[in-house]
């Protein structure tokens, strides 16, 4: 019971800043069917910046929250700006170009992303300064900090505050109403262009808050740690069902809730099979050697598998609907 519910914690933890990177996706996608690969890179782009603020800021003796806010409060715009940007020059161009081209252009932006921030932070690993102090809690056995609770706190804030946004405001309705069929929304008076450029921008914006979050819980940072953040993201979008806001979140949950116990669980299988009983048995199959095949090492692997069973069983994820091609 320790186990689980120490896993719990961590999947619940990590699964929502799934579940906010993937609204991103999934925000693009319900508007104009397009899957921005270059997501990730714009979460990363957010840690990269808050981390140099915050580096920046840590000796100056301000409060470490405020410090940590400000770091946030600039890595922000930066990414809003860079969304925008990408939508802009990039994506508007193409959008009445076959579904290939865009997709092409949104794996050209990833890497053009990467390897800017390359050139500006370098390829090593940074350790995200780690300012506020972390305090401990145990239920029933299991571990919490405050960190986690304040990210569990702060995910379920913003995908809150999307679903107002979406469900209860003129821009909302616009986003929607978009979604359902551009060229009838613009005849009622809706801007389409302006719309679009909304949805990117609130999608990078809630991608910098993630990666934020992201460095603060795992204490690293790097140029590359988009590109599995995003896979994972993007994952969650499709296990949900892509192009569905409430799907996204159960997405990113699920998957964070599947790597945490698949690890937790198979790993002291692993354990079990190793020093236990069972070791015999395993070195003779594995003809002598160490048999490693699971633990927190493969996490990803069973969240991809489960994946994989859902899409053979639901091609449309959990929460899509089987609709037809729109006009």
């Amino acid at each position: 019971m320790d186990t689980f519910l120490q896993q719990l914690i961590n999947g619940l933890t990590a699964g929502s800043v799934y579940a906010v990177v993937a609204l991103g996706y999934t925000m693009v996608y319900g508007i104009i069917q397009l899957i921005n690969f270059a997501h990730g890179e714009v979460v990363m782009i957010g840690a990269m910046v808050a981390f140099t603020v915050i580096n920046a800021l840590a000796p100056s003796g301000l409060p470490p929250l405020a410090v940590v806010l400000i770091g946030t409060g600039c890595a922000v715009p930066v990414c809003m700006l860079v969304g925008y940007s990408m939508e802009r020059l990039a994506y508007r161009p193409l959008r009445g170009a076959p579904r290939l081209a865009p997709l092409i252009t949104a794996i050209g932006v990833s890497i053009i992303l990467q390897h800017l921030a390359l050139m500006i932070w370098s390829r090593n690993i940074m350790a995200f300064p780690q300012i506020i102090e972390s305090r401990t809690y145990f239920i029933a056995g299991a571990a919490i900090t405050t960190v986690q609770i304040a990210i569990l706190g702060i995910c379920v804030l913003l995908m809150g505050a999307l679903a107002l946004l979406v469900y209860r405001t003129p821009l909302g309705t616009a986003m929607r109403a978009t979604a359902q069929n551009p060229q009838v929304a613009g005849l009622m008076g809706i801007d389409v262009n302006r719309v679009i450029a909304a949805t990117f921008v609130i999608g990078a914006a809630l991608g910098a808050v993630a990666g934020v979050l992201f460095g603060t819980y795992y204490g690293i940072a790097q140029y590359t740690m988009g590109s599995v953040l995003g896979l994972k993201a993007f994952s969650a979008a499709v296990l949900g069902g892509i192009g569905n806001i409430p799907g996204a979140m159960l997405g990113g949950v699920l998957l964070g809730l599947v790597e945490a116990l698949g690890a937790g669980y198979i790993g002291d299988l692993t354990d079990l099979c190793q020093y236990g009983w069972l070791s015999g048995l395993i070195d003779a199959c594995a003809g002598g050697g160490h048999f490693i095949l699971f633990g927190s090492n493969y996490q990803d692997v069973f969240a991809f598998v489960v994946l994989i069973l859902v899409l053979v069983i639901r091609p449309s994820g959990l929460l899509g609907e089987r609709v037809g091609e729109r006009a």
